[in-house]
C-alpha cells in the first residue's frame, strides 16, 4: 500500500475505534479510559504501518518494536492506575465535566475523536520510516534509538518511584519529592517528551523525516500548556495546597535540575 492508503485506513479505523470507546466510557461513567486507548493506539498504528509499508523490513521491524514497547508500557501503566481507582475518575476529567457542563456529552465525543486524529498526526514519523527502502541504518537512526532507550528507562523509573511513594500509607496527602521527583515536578512528562525526540531523530534518517517534528513539538506544547503540567498542577494545588506550593518554589517544573536553595516565600 502507498502512504495515502495507509494513512486514510489508519485514520478511519481509529475514529471508529474511539467512537466505540466513547460509548464504553459513558457506560462505565469514567472517561479516563481514553488515556489508556490513546497510549495503546500508537503500538497498533505503527504495527499496521510496519506490516503494510514498502520500506526495508529491518527498519520497519525496529521502529515497530520501539513504538510497541513504549506504547504497551505506558498503556499498561495507565490501565493499572485508571482501573485501580475506578469508579473514582481522574481529576482532569472531573474538571472537564464542570467546564463543559452545558454540552458535556457532545464535547467529550469530540474530544475522543480528536484523540484518534492526534494519534495519526503524531504518528506521521512512523509512517515515513516504514516507507524508507534504504537497506542500512542511518547514523541518526542509531542516535534516535539510543535517546529512546534512555528516555523509556527514565519514564519507567519515574513512574515506579511515584507508584512506590503512593503505596506507602504514611505518604497519604504528601508531595512526592524522592528520586527523580526531587529534580523535576514532572520527570515522567520530561522523559515522555524525550521519547518523542528520539522518534524524531530516528525519522530524520528517512526522506521526509523532518515531518516527524510534529511529534515532539506537539507533545511539548500539550505537556507545558494544555493537558499536561497545567491541569496536573491545578489538581495538585487543590489536593495538597501549601505543601505543593513549596514544592513548586524549589523544584524545576519540567527539565530535571538541582533543587533551588532559595528560602520559601512567606
Amino acid at each position: 500500500m502507498n502512504a495515502w492508503q495507509l494513512l486514510l485506513i489508519a485514520l478511519a479505523a481509529l475514529c471508529v475505534a474511539f467512537a466505540g470507546l466513547y460509548f464504553v466510557a459513558r457506560r462505565f461513567d469514567n472517561y479516563g479510559v481514553v488515556d489508556i486507548a490513546w497510549s495503546y493506539a500508537f503500538g497498533g498504528l505503527t504495527a499496521f504501518y510496519a506490516l503494510g509499508g514498502p520500506g526495508w523490513p529491518v527498519r520497519r521491524a525496529l521502529v515497530a518494536a520501539m513504538v510497541v514497547l513504549w506504547s504497551a508500557r505506558l498503556g499498561t501503566h495507565l490501565a493499572i492506575r485508571v482501573i485501580g481507582h475506578h469508579p473514582v475518575e481522574d481529576g482532569r476529567y472531573k474538571q472537564l465535566r464542570k467546564d463543559w457542563a452545558g454540552n458535556f456529552k457532545g464535547k467529550m465525543f469530540g474530544f475522543f475523536q480528536m484523540q484518534a486524529v492526534s494519534v495519526v498526526v503524531l504518528g506521521v514519523g512512523f509512517l515515513v520510516v516504514c516507507l524508507n527502502p534504504a537497506p542500512t541504518l542511518h547514523p541518526l537512526e542509531i542516535v534516535g534509538a539510543g535517546v529512546w532507550l534512555l528516555a523509556l528507562s527514565g519514564e519507567a523509573v519515574s513512574d515506579a518511584q511515584l507508584a512506590a511513594f503512593k503505596r506507602n500509607a504514611r505518604n497519604k496527602g504528601q508531595v512526592c519529592d524522592i528520586g527523580l521527583w526531587r529534580y523535576s515536578r514532572h520527570p515522567n512528562y520530561f522523559f515522555e517528551w524525550l521519547i518523542w525526540v528520539g522518534y524524531f531523530a530516528f525519522a530524520l534518517g528517512s526522506p521526509w523525516g523532518w515531518l516527524a517534528i510534529v511529534g515532539p513539538a506537539s507533545i511539548l506544547y500539550l505537556l507545558l500548556r494544555v493537558t499536561g503540567i497545567p491541569m496536573t498542577e491545578e489538581q495538585s494545588l487543590r489536593s495538597r495546597g501549601d505543601a505543593y506550593r513549596r514544592y513548586q518554589e524549589r523544584t524545576s517544573a519540567f527539565i530535571p535540575l538541582p533543587p533551588s536553595k532559595r528560602p520559601p516565600a512567606v
